[in-house]
C-alpha cells in the first residue's frame, strides 16, 4: 500500500474515503457532517486510501458472511463504524493483492443486488394512514 494521504490533495482525499464509504452496502445515502470529519481526521492522520478501502470492504464482508442465525445487527449510521478495522489493519497490514481480493469477493457476493439502502423508505407516511 504506497499511496500515502499526503500524496493527495486534502479535498481529493475527504471525497474518494466518502464515495468509497456510500458506495458500500449498508451504508446511508448520503453522509454526515460527523463523516466529513472523520475522513478530514484519516487524512490528518496520513492513513493511506488503499488502506481505508481495505478496512471498508474487510468490514463490510464480516458483516454480509455473518452467519444468519445470529441477530440481525442494526444498520451502519457513520463512517466511524470502520474506525476499529483500520486500527486493526495499521497494526497489522495486509498483504499486497490483498485489496483486490476483497474487491473480487465483496462484487460477487453482491453481485445483482440493490444496495439495501435503496431500500428505504421514500416517504413520511405509513401504510396503515
Amino acid at each position: 500500500m504506497t499511496t500515502t494521504a499526503h500524496n493527495v490533495d486534502p479535498a481529493n482525499y475527504v471525497a474518494a474515503v466518502l464515495n468509497l464509504y456510500l458506495a458500500l452496502p449498508e451504508t446511508p445515502l448520503r453522509v454526515s457532517a460527523q463523516d466529513r470529519n472523520q475522513a478530514r481526521q484519516l487524512r490528518e492522520r496520513a492513513v493511506p486510501l488503499p488502506l481505508v478501502e481495505s478496512a471498508f470492504l474487510l468490514a463490510s464482508l464480516r458483516r454480509l458472511l455473518r452467519p444468519a442465525e445470529l441477530p440481525a445487527l442494526s444498520p451502519i449510521r457513520s463512517l466511524a463504524y470502520f474506525q476499529p478495522v483500520i486500527e486493526e489493519l495499521l497494526a497489522n497490514p495486509v498483504p499486497e493483492g490483498y485489496l483486490g481480493y476483497l474487491r473480487a469477493k465483496l462484487s460477487r457476493l453482491t453481485e445483482g443486488k440493490k444496495h439495501p439502502a435503496g431500500a428505504v423508505q421514500k416517504n413520511t407516511f405509513l401504510d396503515d394512514r
